[in-house]
């Protein structure tokens, strides 16, 4: 059996459920491009692979996470899956959440497998009630987010991939690679829809007050309240881009560890700290 996740905090999950059961034992492999967000024009060519490559590097050069670079590797993950599947008998099994993020990923598997068909299954968690460490009910949207005994109850709603789904899925990437969006987000089921680049500019300018604030406290609040979540190292971008705007202001080093440095305001507010000095020099 080989497994195929697209977080890397699935591994884990995987990996805990396994010492559970071991008729869940196999490799591990993980997407680890995030196809949600990003230029995907031409990704059947070496150009569009290398316009994806350098946009990411232009991200990850100014964030904490410049080894993941590799990320736009997975053509090596597909090429070593597809030997594997070559050389074996051995099924694989897609494990996805509902969100973008592994839905995009998804169907940018599904375009290149349709030789496998009737080996690789899907456990899709749509809409899917498990339960917690209190034992409520609740619906989780990405496999990590489910506890180790409950995978063990999620195994049973792998299915294989339809030849029918097989034909449709890789119209449906098509169209996302010809609609090349930068931002897209899941609808329900399996429906992506491609929005503008400044599609979560709002849920960023909601976090950022009129004081300085540091990065990493904007981010926890704004992952606290974000209905449509993606990852820090976009959103650190469309940061750049709103400051280029004039929309907010930004202070400190990106390149150092963490961006511990980093704060971000909204432009053009004053401080309640620089209107109590301009209130004291005034009455001076």
């Amino acid at each position: 059996m080989i497994h195929i996740v697209f977080q890397q905090a699935d591994i884990d999950i995987l990996n805990k459920a396994i010492e559970l059961d071991d008729s869940l034992a196999g490799d591990i492999v993980e997407i680890k491009d995030d196809y949600a967000v990003g230029p995907l024009g031409n990704l059947n060519s070496p150009e569009g692979w290398q316009e994806r490559r350098d946009w990411w590097k232009s991200l990850l050069e100014l964030s904490p996470y410049m080894e993941q670079l590799d990320m736009v590797d997975d053509k090596m993950a597909l090429h070593n899956l597809k030997q594997k599947l070559d050389e074996g008998t051995e099924d694989v099994w897609l494990w996805m959440g509902q969100n973008q993020h592994d839905v995009c990923g998804y169907y940018w598997l599904m375009s290149q497998l349709k030789d496998y068909q009737g080996r690789i299954f899907v456990l899709y968690l749509n809409n899917l009630p498990f339960l917690n460490e209190k034992g409520s009910l609740y619906y989780p949207t990405a496999i990590h987010e489910i506890l180790p005994k409950e995978i063990l109850k999620a195994k049973k709603l792998a299915r294989p991939i339809t030849l029918s789904e097989f034909e449709v899925d890789p119209d449906e990437w098509k169209k996302l690679c010809n609609e090349n969006a930068f931002v897209r987000i899941l609808e329900g089921g399996k429906k992506i829809v491609s929005k503008e680049e400044n599609f979560y500019d709002k849920d960023v300018l909601s976090a950022i007050t009129g004081e300085w604030q540091k990065l990493n406290k904007v981010f926890t609040n704004m992952f606290g309240k974000m209905k449509i979540k993606t990852g820090d190292v976009f959103l650190a971008w469309r940061m750049r881009k709103l400051a280029e705007e004039g929309k907010i202001e930004i202070q400190g080093d990106w390149s150092k560890a963490g961006w511990k440095e980093v704060q971000v305001k909204l432009a053009g507010v004053a401080s309640v700290e620089t209107k109590e000095n301009e209130t004291e020099n005034l009455n001076a």
